[in-house]
């Protein structure tokens, strides 16, 4: 049977990794030691998620180790060698703000755990593509040099330039920007899979994403914005918005269908391709506006206040263009829109408060 390795199994992606590949049939290694309570507390355990897996998928191995570890890693890959068909790679440090605490840890767990999964897959499985979720960080705080325009609820960019209609695409530059730690730790990541692409030649894809979300989202305030946000409505805690007025501007892209997308590229592997993925203009709101769809859903106003301290590297604008990855795999689309998704968190949240009360 052909193995798939995916770390940060328990997480919102790899979770949602894990289902969608078990149900294909395929025997699944989820590596993952809950890095996640460390960065952001209990409350953002992924232990929950990592049950659930175990409990609904006998094809589901657990591995609780971390991807730092190249010992471990070693000891992995080789026990599998070339029965592994895929590995995608999700586990990571994702937020602006906590890289700046703890910079080392920031860039090994991204950095450096990222060239000890493309080393150990160039060694014992050369064959299986490897998926990197990425992120639009790596384009630093340029798309903030964009023309936007102010509107009632959000930021827009003028319709005159160029990206407005599709939005941003992967011809914007790296450079000469800032990226805030964690920007620059997943630029390392992301510029190590395009290179063990073009120079070793393995078939390697970045994943640059929006705003990932979806019910299976351990939502906190540091990371996951639309899930902690429905989690702050539904609990009662009160929700801070940073900076740019509250009409910053995310595209939103469901766990499922950035897994389906994982699923298309994994049919017809290349080498060293980079996509920016995500809601594109099909899936975004701002700040504003998903507090006024999350207020309707539960029928209450939220309690929510406004700092004027935008964070460092954070995107006044984000709507990223996915044509390049529909136009390379055209049968792939968005199936889930911003309201989908908020109920879709809403329910989940709902029945995983009720189990805890249970």
């Amino acid at each position: 049977m052909s193995v798939i390795i995916i770390t940060g199994s328990a997480g919102l992606i790899g979770a949602e990794a894990v289902s969608f590949f078990a149900e294909k049939g395929f025997d699944i290694i989820g590596v993952d030691n809950d890095m996640r309570r460390y960065f952001f507390g209990t409350d953002a355990s992924t232990e929950w998620s990592r049950r659930r897996l175990e409990s609904r998928f006998p094809s589901y191995r657990h591995v609780d180790a971390d991807i730092r570890d190249q010992d471990a890693m070693e000891r992995l890959f080789a026990q599998h060698g070339r029965a592994v068909a895929l590995v995608i790679h999700t586990a990571a440090q994702p937020s602006h703000d906590w890289a700046a605490r703890e910079p080392f840890t920031d860039f090994k767990v991204n950095a450096n755990g990222t060239l000890n999964l493309l080393e150990m897959t160039r060694r014992h499985c050369p064959d299986a593509p490897f998926i990197f979720t990425s992120t639009n960080k790596v384009y630093g705080d340029t798309p903030n040099r964009l023309p936007l325009v102010e509107t009632d609820t959000r930021w827009e960019l003028d319709a005159a330039h160029p990206f407005a209609a599709h939005g941003i695409d992967e011809t914007m530059s790296v450079d000469q920007t800032l990226h805030s730690l964690f920007g620059a730790s997943k630029v390392a990541a992301d510029v190590l899979v395009q290179e063990y692409g073009r120079y070793f030649g393995l078939k390697t894809a970045c994943f640059r994403g929006g705003c990932l979300t979806g019910p299976g989202h351990s939502g906190a305030e540091l990371h996951g914005f639309l899930a902690y946000l429905v989690k702050c409505a539904v609990t009662g805690t009160p929700y801070t918005v940073f900076g740019y007025r509250g009409k910053q501007v995310r595209d939103n892209i469901h766990s499922f269908d950035l897994v389906n997308a994982f699923w298309h590229f994994f049919q017809k592997p290349r080498s060293a391709e980079v996509y920016n993925i995500g809601g594109g203009r099909y899936s975004n709101c701002s700040m504003l506006e998903a507090i006024a769809m999350t207020e309707r859903l539960t029928g209450r106003p939220m309690e929510w206040s406004y700092s004027e301290t935008n964070r460092v590297g954070d995107h006044i604008w984000w709507i990223g263009d996915i044509r390049k990855f529909m136009t390379h795999y055209p049968d792939w689309s968005i199936t889930r829109g911003v309201d989908r998704i908020i109920a879709e968190i809403h329910q989940e949240l709902g029945e995983r408060l009720a189990g805890k009360a249970g």
